[in-house]
């Protein structure tokens, strides 16, 4: 994947856990299981179309725009001839294998008012998208409030089957939001259905000129601005987590789990 986008200059960087990783590990966290990629949005449709027309004896690639089945917002590439599945995901008709997951970081509106508007509009759409097809999804958090979400994502599957919302009818809306400033040059972009949906939006001041840090064997492109980006989320993420939250969050995820 690094060497289709650096051989056609498509800008893809590390960020969230992977970040924690890089800086405070020098690769991933142990007792982590996953990268965590974003790119332009614009520059992953390039990187997928490659793949699909130069490499698909190698990878294969899912989404929502390939397969409405496939309920989360990140595009998988995936390793062609391999399974693997998550259990969250074993219900659905998926055709699944060991993969990286890229994030889509879209273009946002430089007016707050506009932006939290678009942020809401395909944070709420994804997440619908989610209920639609998977009643019992992870929920990162214990006691009384995880179970009072488990609750409100049995309700919310229940309503939207009541209105027949179909998964199509929700990426549309979705998509929709997402790409309302797509032809726009801005100043921010942001992957928009994080559990905060807000947090993962980054201007481009503090994503280029890219920083390269240590990861495992090689080195990854990350926003020059990730210590401040990682603070803001995170706070102290050089003091490590407590031995019982040191847990990893291979089912679908919808939430940055503790780091």
């Amino acid at each position: 994947m690094a060497r289709i986008c650096d051989e056609r200059s498509l800008t893809y960087f590390g960020f969230g856990g992977t970040g924690i990783g890089a800086i405070r590990h020098k690769g991933f966290i142990p007792w982590d299981d996953d990268i965590d990629i974003g790119m332009p949005a614009q520059d992953l449709e390039q990187l997928i179309k490659v793949i699909r027309e130069e490499h698909a004896d190698v990878y294969d690639v899912i989404d929502a725009s390939i397969d409405s089945n496939y309920p989360l917002a990140t595009t998988r590439i995936m390793l062609k001839g391999t399974q693997f599945c998550e259990e969250t995901l074993a219900e659905l008709p998926l055709d699944l294998g060991i993969f990286l997951d890229m994030y889509a970081f879209d273009n946002v509106a430089d007016d707050e008012v506009a932006y939290r508007k678009q942020a809401w509009d395909a944070w709420f759409w994804s997440h619908i998208r989610i209920l639609i097809s998977v009643p019992r999804p992870v929920i990162l958090i214990g006691g009384w409030k995880g179970a009072l979400l488990r609750v409100a994502c049995a309700s919310a599957y229940g309503l939207a089957r009541l209105l027949h919302l179909s998964p199509q009818f929700a990426y549309r809306r979705e998509r929709e939001a997402r790409e309302r400033y797509a032809n726009v040059k801005t100043r921010r972009i942001g992957y928009l259905h994080d559990t905060d949906r807000f947090t993962q939006t980054l201007a481009w001041t503090d994503i280029k000129p890219l920083l390269y840090l240590d990861f495992e064997d090689m080195k990854l492109p990350f926003p020059q601005g990730i210590d401040t980006l990682l603070k803001v989320t995170y706070g102290d993420y050089m003091q490590l987590p407590p031995v019982e939250k040191r847990k990893n969050h291979f089912p679908a995820r919808l939430d940055f789990g503790p780091y």
